[in-house]
């Protein structure tokens, strides 16, 4: 589950929020206005920007991807993410943003993102990233999963032909981010790994201009290309969204051992890691399996890595279940602090306490929050300005 496109669809779900039981028409629509769904601001901000960006209904953008194998007869084999699809001359892979075009396969959504926005760092969520630094975010259309839990479905779920979109290059997209004042560049809204080529291109711009590269992702991504965009990767938010593959296959229509294995590349890579997991009522609440994720996240990926337990509420194809009781949430945060991990944040729920940002060693709140504001910060150099514990994550 990325972060939703309407901070007020997550916070507080309503019949008139953009995306939340509104239809395909509508969301477009609004898609379409060149404005910020979250404050109906300029897309960019305000008299920083040299010219505003017009949306374009079904803009496609092509370029040649580097991950396929020819076969017979035409067809392809994509080696992208763990679907490998097979596809043959004139048709689209899973993702519906891949097209076999007489043996070559193309990506169709470069520099052509359906979503561009500039967002609070810490509703990524990250919360161990440049606190209170704005984040230039951008999404195409298309997915490698189908979860049933979307927040972003009306896009995730979309082929680009369906979408309004902007053509940002990938030099446009770091030009607009520095003028907006932007400490980093975020992938996210849907799954970026199906956008990857405009991704990495991006990434390597975003270095050379100073800015840092961050991703949320579901994690569900083959080994090479991911071994690739962590060269410029800075930080990635990852969806464990479940711990079996009953739950990845029923729910996700994907797997967990792909998704584990890459939350490991990501820690032995350097990439700063936070993981989020989506509580949701009935589903995969069941405080063991949260007790054995918990275990195997320090065991695997360290005690430090910051672990977000995100409040779900009622929508896509899950709006007969009602929004998850605190009570298990804040279960499952003193089951993943009694497991041994030192970072453990309470999402979608704003002013619990669950949101600040806690010493290890002396117990003090170094980083306090409400919502995606943080309003007091203690920290000197990346250490607790209390005791001088180190606080691991992107500082300066």
């Amino acid at each position: 589950m990325s972060e939703p496109i309407s901070e007020r669809r997550a916070l507080r779900p309503s019949r008139g929020t953009a995306g939340f039981l509104m239809n395909r028409r509508t969301f477009l629509g609004i898609c379409g206005t060149g404005l910020c769904l979250i404050t109906g601001a300029p897309l960019c901000a305000p008299g920083k920007s040299s010219a505003a960006p017009i949306s374009i209904k079904g803009l496609i953008r092509t370029k040649l991807s580097p991950w396929y194998t020819p076969l017979e007869a035409g067809a392809v084999r994509c080696g992208l993410c763990p679907r490998e699809c097979v596809v043959d001359d004139g048709e689209r892979g899973f993702c519906r943003v891949r097209e076999n075009r007489g043996g070559k396969y193309y990506s169709l959504v470069y520099g052509n993102p359906c979503a561009v926005h500039l967002d609070p760092i810490e509703k990524k969520p990250f919360f161990h990233v440049l606190p209170s630094t704005w984040s230039f975010s951008v999404a195409t259309a298309g997915c490698n999963l189908t979860c049933m839990f979307c927040q972003n479905w009306e896009i995730s779920q979309a082929a680009p032909e369906e979408v309004f979109s902007y053509d940002f290059s990938p030099e446009r997209t770091v030009e607009e981010a520095v003028r907006s004042g932007a400490r980093s560049i975020a992938y996210t809204y849907v799954e970026p790994v199906i956008f990857w080529e405009y991704m990495i291109d991006t990434c390597r711009l975003a270095k050379k201009a100073g800015l840092l590269n961050v991703c949320h992702t579901n994690a569900f991504v083959n080994p090479e290309p991911l071994r690739e965009l962590c060269t410029v990767l800075d930080a990635a938010n990852c969806d464990l969204k479940g711990f079996t593959e009953e739950y990845y296959r029923e729910m996700c229509g994907g797997a967990l051992q792909p998704v584990l294995e890459t939350l490991k590349t990501l820690k032995r890579s350097g990439v700063h890691l936070e993981i989020t997991n989506l509580v949701i009522p009935t589903r995969n609440d069941d405080l063991s399996l949260v007790e054995k994720m918990c275990r195997w996240i320090r065991r695997e990926l360290g005690e430090e890595t910051p672990v977000h337990f995100s409040r779900f509420y009622p929508l896509y194809k899950l709006q007969g279940l009602p929004p998850t009781p605190v009570a298990t949430l804040e279960k499952a945060r003193a089951a993943a602090l009694s497991a041994g991990l030192r970072y453990v944040y309470i999402g979608n729920l704003p002013g619990h306490e669950g949101q600040h940002t806690y010493c290890p060693r002396c117990a003090r709140t170094i980083i306090r929050r409400t919502g995606f504001m943080v309003g007091e910060s203690h920290l000197d150099k990346g250490s607790c300005a209390f005791c001088g514990q180190p606080v691991p994550g992107i500082w300066a």
